[in-house]
């Protein structure tokens, strides 16, 4: 079935980000195989991750499916949405349905998103993964390709106001080379490894990101152990976080 919905929506949304002026640098997008199954794994750190971690895979021609909370395909404008672009809705009580459906489109020869994170990083550095996407991978035979994300936290993020309004944020990308997921293979060390690869991507896209703070109120979006004033994983967890 061909698609209709989802290549007019990057459009829509290439357009907003270029009337916007955000400043998009992707580099390593040579690395999204252009046909055949692959898993997707980005880190979490703000609500429109999942355009920019799919406008990766734009250069290659693909389209990515994103596993995404089951609330999001409630909602009446996201949801038609959602469900038209063929993401896959996860039911946390509930995820076997789920999985089993991203198996079955990565035999397909879809590429599934996943944010093993499960939820937004609030103090913007990764938290632990989850296997389920190294699982998948391994069950379906398909590699799993790392992405960090920096800078999307400014548009709009968790425990923040929603700023589309603000122009000529930059936001820089960085996908690297596909990982194998032996099936004979143990899923946690893979996972660990695997974040340990997006953990060297997203080092790789702070040192290029070239925004800075304006002033210490603007220094909400920075972690802690970079200077700036976002909460430490410890503090967000006293706080009640995840």
């Amino acid at each position: 079935m061909a698609d209709l919905v989802y290549p007019p929506v990057i459009g829509a949304a290439h357009t907003l980000f270029k009337a916007l002026d955000i400043r998009i640098d992707m580099k390593g997008t040579e690395n999204i195989p252009r046909k055949g199954g692959a898993v997707l794994v980005s880190n979490h750190i703000g609500y429109l991750d999942f355009i920019f971690a799919g406008l990766t895979a734009r250069p290659s021609k693909r389209l990515v499916r994103f596993m995404a909370k089951e609330s999001v395909f409630r909602h009446k404008v996201s949801g038609p949405l959602m469900r038209a672009m063929k993401h896959i809705p996860v039911d946390r009580a509930q995820g076997e349905s789920a999985y089993q459906q991203a198996l079955a489109a990565l035999r397909a020869g879809e590429i599934i998103g996943v944010f093993p994170e499960a939820t937004i990083s609030q103090s913007f550095t990764l938290k632990s993964f989850k296997s389920g996407a190294v699982r998948m991978a391994q069950e379906a035979g398909v590699p799993v390709i790392p992405v960090a994300l920096w800078g999307t936290q400014r548009l709009w993020t968790k425990g923040r106001p929603k700023d589309l309004k603000r122009s000529h944020i930059p936001v820089t990308l960085r996908v690297g080379e596909p990982m194998e997921a032996p099936a004979d293979q143990f899923a946690g060390a893979l996972t660990r490894k695997l974040r340990g690869r997006v953990d060297e991507l997203l080092e790789a896209a702070q040192r290029a990101y070239p925004g800075r703070p304006k002033g210490d109120e603007d220094s909400w979006w920075l972690p802690a152990h970079m200077g700036g004033t976002a909460p430490t994983p410890q503090q967000v967890k006293e706080a009640g976080g995840v």
